[in-house]
């Protein structure tokens, strides 16, 4: 049987509602609120929680602002605050880029940008004598390597070397006063984004807001957690490394789709060293979902006894049904089994004849499904998961199915909640000018085990005390009984 889950994630329609098309935000505002009123699978559940009296209040607080709004990107975040009401994830609007539209630039002329008056050869020679691990050096930063020297009481950083073709060398590309509490980082464009957050970390990582460098010169001892835990979230695909003779460390970025190869490439690449080892620390902070299949081959080495999961239902409307069929006429198109049509059909069948009511699609009635695995792996025998509040949907199914496990601990922060109202579908407006996505089902959890703005909790909470760059370090110190 296909997964559902993973099939409706890749679908989009155009609505076909009766506005008029000369569309102004109010309009699309109205098309948004009567598209989610009917068709969203979490509306009713929230309007019962939060009562009609704060529905209506919060209707009439956003209909004054969208009659004010300046712009396009105003009405989609006004239309946002919208959504908000009734969840944090799972929602979307977005403005749809026509493929002929012109975007005319706010101004063709680029800040102008200080030279830093520097010999920047005899810098690169004079700064690899440097026996203290300040933030004077040279570090990277793609696609830029920058020289950061000490001038007065700022400290500036200048372009060596370029990836862009904009910035070229001496041109001053950061500025950090004396006491390193603030700063200014110049933007690929040349515009500046303030910065009050710099924090050298070790002696080879520089975090000045969102932006990390890395130390290029001078040349000091690399410390392997540090450079672990930099490798990890600065990381497009998963990976497996080594971290003692005891301990492996795999990264898994995202679980989405086109992920899921590489997953199941790393984990059979790697079975030989799972197998033999006796602890394994999986790291999925940040990790918003994707699909389920995703972490399919990860379950084997964590299972222990059987897995229970609360199964999810359909809301039934025209719209929503749509989906199936489209699904079931054009399966080539998304990729889908032909032996799988069939399930389509007779789910499109069965919702239509449930029209305005929450459907289950499984063939078996109950709530919740037992998964029973043949096999139980000696190794890993301790198994510790880091999390954080920026993981949802697929991520926290994961950790639902993981936990359960008697080898498996969860470390870090409660995580972001956003798993109960899900599945989203993704409609355009009338004119075709916003893109609305809302959610199709609804879980057998609600309302006695909600997650949904609450998050899962974790078995070892990581308190502030313990930066991010020493969580890594953290789980590793308590799996090896450190």
């Amino acid at each position: 049987m296909i997964k559902i889950k993973t099939l409706i994630l890749i679908f989009t329609t155009s609505s076909t509602f009766g506005f008029s098309q000369n569309c102004t935000c109010e309009t699309n505002y109205e098309w948004v609120k009567k598209t989610f009123e009917e068709n969203d699978a979490g509306f009713q559940y929230t309007i019962d929680k939060k009562g009609i009296p704060a529905y209506q209040a919060h209707n009439n607080t956003i209909l004054n602002k969208i009659k004010n709004v300046k712009s396009d990107t105003e009405c989609s975040q006004t239309i946002y605050e919208w959504l908000k009401f009734f969840r944090s994830g799972h929602i979307s609007i977005s403005k749809i880029e026509k493929n002929n539209q012109e975007v005319q630039p706010a101004s063709n002329v680029e800040p102008k940008t200080e030279i830093v008056k520097i010999d920047i050869e005899k810098f690169k020679k004079e700064i690899q004598s440097k026996k203290d691990s300040d933030i004077e050096g040279i570090w990277e930063t793609e696609p830029y390597t920058i020289g950061i020297k000490k001038f007065g009481d700022t400290y500036k950083g200048f372009i060596i070397k370029s990836g862009a073709d904009n910035w070229k060398p001496n041109e001053l590309k950061l500025s950090i006063n004396s006491d390193k509490t603030k700063g200014v980082f110049y933007m690929k464009n040349k515009s500046g984004q303030e910065v009050n957050s710099i924090q050298l970390i070790g002696k080879n990582y520089l975090e000045i807001g969102d932006f990390v460098l890395k130390r290029l010169s001078p040349k000091f001892e690399p410390d392997g957690n540090i450079d672990t835990y930099f490798e990890s979230i600065q990381a497009q695909k998963p990976f497996l490394k080594q971290i003692n003779k005891n301990t492996l460390f795999l990264r898994i970025p995202s679980f989405k789709g086109s992920l899921k190869k590489d997953i199941d490439s790393v984990i059979a690449a790697n079975q030989a060293k799972i197998e033999s080892t006796e602890n394994l620390i999986i790291d999925i902070r940040d990790n918003g979902g994707g699909s389920d299949n995703s972490f399919a081959k990860i379950i084997p080495y964590l299972y222990t006894n059987p897995i229970r999961s609360i199964r999810t239902q359909l809301y039934s409307t025209k719209l929503n049904n749509q989906r199936m069929l489209d699904l079931y006429e054009n399966y080539q198109k998304y990729g889908i089994a032909k032996e799988d049509r069939d399930f389509l059909k007779s789910s499109y069948d069965k919702l239509s004849k449930n029209l305005g009511q929450f459907v289950s699609l499984n063939e078996d009635p109950s709530i919740v499904g037992i998964k029973t695995l043949d096999k139980i792996f000696p190794n890993p025998k301790n198994v510790g998961i880091i999390v954080n509040n920026g993981n949802g949907s697929t991520a926290e199914e994961f950790l639902l199915a993981a936990r359960q496990s008697k080898k498996v601990k969860l470390f870090g922060t409660t995580t972001a909640g956003v798993l109960d109202i899900s599945n989203m579908y993704f409609v355009n407006s009338p004119c075709n000018e916003f893109k609305l996505g809302y959610s199709l089902s609804k879980s057998f959890r609600i309302p006695d085990m909600a997650i949904d703005g609450k998050g899962i909790q974790p078995d070892y909470f990581i308190d502030k005390t313990i930066p991010d760059y020493k969580w890594i370090e953290f789980v590793n110190g308590v799996l090896n009984e450190k």
